[in-house]
């Protein structure tokens, strides 16, 4: 016998069970989606599945559309929110959880209601209306010179040390 199989049948007598070691290693949950880099292939399944949960997860919580409104999906920090609070959802109830997953759901739910009324500001009651999205102008020479430094030490006066010195 290995010493692999021996610690595990050590374990075994305590447990009853295989130890955590012959589990897969695939990820637990679902995938996160990254809408940022989401390829229009992909995207039809991705926001299929999202809506199915958001529809279930608004309905099953009690969500009032003053929260989440119909036109979630054409609100982008909604999405984003919605979609994290999905991958979380999944995380929490998959198989190789040992117990602890819903009660964290739950407390994480609970803490994305004041995001999501964040994220959606109002306003579409009558239909969709949407946000003005915030632009930035172009910095130009301004933002080259700045990049062009670390500025870890910007608050330094002239001549002081800059390393942090060290006490015995």
């Amino acid at each position: 016998m290995t010493d692999k199989e021996d610690a595990q049948k050590f374990a075994a007598g305590f447990t009853g069970k295989k130890t955590s070691r012959d589990v897969s290693s695939e990820a637990i949950g679902g995938h996160a989606v990254d809408w940022f880099t989401l390829k229009d292939a992909d995207a039809a399944a991705e926001w299929d599945m999202l809506r199915a949960w958001v529809e279930w997860v608004t309905v099953r919580y009690n969500i009032p559309v003053s929260v989440v409104p119909t036109c979630w999906y054409q609100h982008g920090a909604l999405v984003e929110e919605l979609s994290a609070l999905r991958t979380a959802h999944r995380a929490a109830f998959d198989k190789t959880d040992a117990g602890f997953g819903p009660v964290g759901w739950h407390e994480r739910l609970t803490i994305a209601h004041p995001r999501l009324s964040r994220a959606y500001g109002g306003g579409c009651n009558n239909g969709h209306q949407p946000a003005k999205p915030r632009t930035w102008p172009d910095p130009g020479a301004d933002w080259d010179a700045w990049t062009s430094q670390a500025h870890a030490h910007r608050d330094t006066p002239p001549g002081a040390s800059q390393r942090k010195e060290t006490h015995p």
